[in-house]
Parts: C-alpha cells; sequence; structure tokens
C-alpha cells in the first residue's frame, strides 16, 4: 500500500511542477527528506501533520497519503485543488534603515495566500515569506512597517535590477540593486537620498536572501 502512496505523491510533485526539496522545506525537514520517502521507503509513513501540509498544498485529501485503508462506512474526498497556502511571516524585520542584527529568523505565525494568485506573481510558496520592514531609507517605495513578501528562490542565480533582501555584514537590509556594466558587479541603492548608496559592491561581502516580489501596508 506505501508503494502506491510514494508513487502517487511522486506523481503529484511532478503535477504541480515542484521538487522533492520544495516539499521537504514545505514541512519544515531537510533537503533530502521526501527524495528518501519516496525513493528509499525511509520514513516508512509520514506523520500526519506533515501529510496534513502536503495535501493541502497539492490540493489532495490527506487520506491518500496516509496508505490506510478506508472503513466501509467511509470514502474518499474527491481530489481538489487547494485555494489557500499558508505563507510564513517571520519574526525579523528587513531594515530599510541603518540595519538590524538577523538573530531572530523564525516563522512565529503564517498567512493564507490564494494559491493561483501566488502562481501569477510567479512564486513557488515553499520558496516564499513575508517580512517586516524597519526603517525609511526605501521610501517612498517601502515605508516603516510595510511588509514585504519575498521569493527566497530567486536570488544571486538571477540576480538582476530590482528590491532585494540581502545580509550585508550580518545585517539583514531591504535595498534596490542596480547591476553594473561589468558583468558580476552592482550597486546598492536606497530610494530615499536622505540614506545612503554604495556603489561597485564586491557580491563576495554580499547574501542575496531573495527578492521583494510584494509589499503591503496599511492606510491612515
Amino acid at each position: 500500500m506505501m508503494e502506491k502512496v510514494r508513487a502517487f505523491l511522486d506523481e503529484m510533485i511532478a503535477e504541480r511542477r515542484s521538487t522533492y526539496s520544495d516539499i521537504s522545506r514545505l514541512i519544515g525537514r531537510n533537503p533530502a527528506y521526501i527524495q528518501q520517502f519516496i525513493k528509499r521507503g525511509t520514513p516508512r509513513r509520514l506523520d500526519e501533520e506533515d501529510r496534513r501540509i502536503i495535501a493541502q498544498f497539492l490540493g489532495i485529501s490527506e487520506h491518500l497519503l496516509s496508505g490506510l485503508p478506508l472503513r466501509e462506512t467511509e470514502s474518499a474526498p474527491p481530489p481538489t485543488r487547494a485555494r489557500s497556502i499558508s505563507v510564513p511571516r517571520l519574526s525579523l524585520g528587513a531594515s530599510a534603515g541603518g540595519g538590524t542584527l538577523d538573530i531572530e529568523e523564525r516563522a512565529t505565525e503564517s498567512v493564507a495566500i490564494d494559491c493561483r494568485w501566488l502562481q501569477e506573481i510567479g512564486v513557488r510558496p515553499p520558496h516564499v515569506s513575508i517580512i517586516r520592514v524597519d526603517g525609511e531609507s526605501m521610501s517612498p517605495t517601502l515605508s516603516h512597517g510595510d511588509e514585504i513578501m519575498v521569493d527566497h528562490s530567486d536570488s544571486v542565480g538571477r540576480l538582476r535590477d530590482g528590491i532585494y533582501v540581502l545580509r550585508l555584514d550580518d545585517v539583514l537590509l531591504v535595498k534596490r540593486i542596480a547591476m553594473r556594466p561589468r558583468r558580476g558587479e552592482f550597486s546598492i541603492l536606497s530610494d530615499n537620498s536622505l540614506y545612503p548608496s554604495w556603489s561597485n559592491i564586491d557580491p563576495a561581502l554580499v547574501a542575496i536572501v531573495g527578492r521583494v516580489v510584494w509589499a503591503g501596508r496599511i492606510l491612515r
């Protein structure tokens, strides 16, 4: 029975255009966890909470991942596409000012986001999180207290002009990146002219966390 579960999960992951590591990260496991489950049968059975999260993401019944037979009085719910997915909201603040030390990077809560909308803006749930902006160096584009959605899969490998969350000298920042004519070089810019910018940055000094793909704010 579990062989059928593993084959079914493998098929659903491919249909969703995700990867084993995507699903592993979704449930907070090491990147090889789901591959080992599907290819090696380890663990023998997925935990109930892991099944629930994966089933919600794939839009299927959790029971289809359990490997347990249905009782005579039960019937499996028809597969449906998940309408929403939980996106983690991190407890840190990405500074648009002087910078904040990245010492509390963990998800304290999550926000339900419509899966179709995420697809429309080109991001996948296992790679996205919501972070609060601290400071005014990116004003008027981003203001203090705004919440930004960060695509962690869109980082150094696809670096281009845009707004990114990055680490510089162990400080987490949200800044605009402008690519330079010479390959690999870029500048880190503040949209607010009252704050500093840095030109011709050595890429080795910067860790790109992800690209900002959406921003929201409270209107007062």
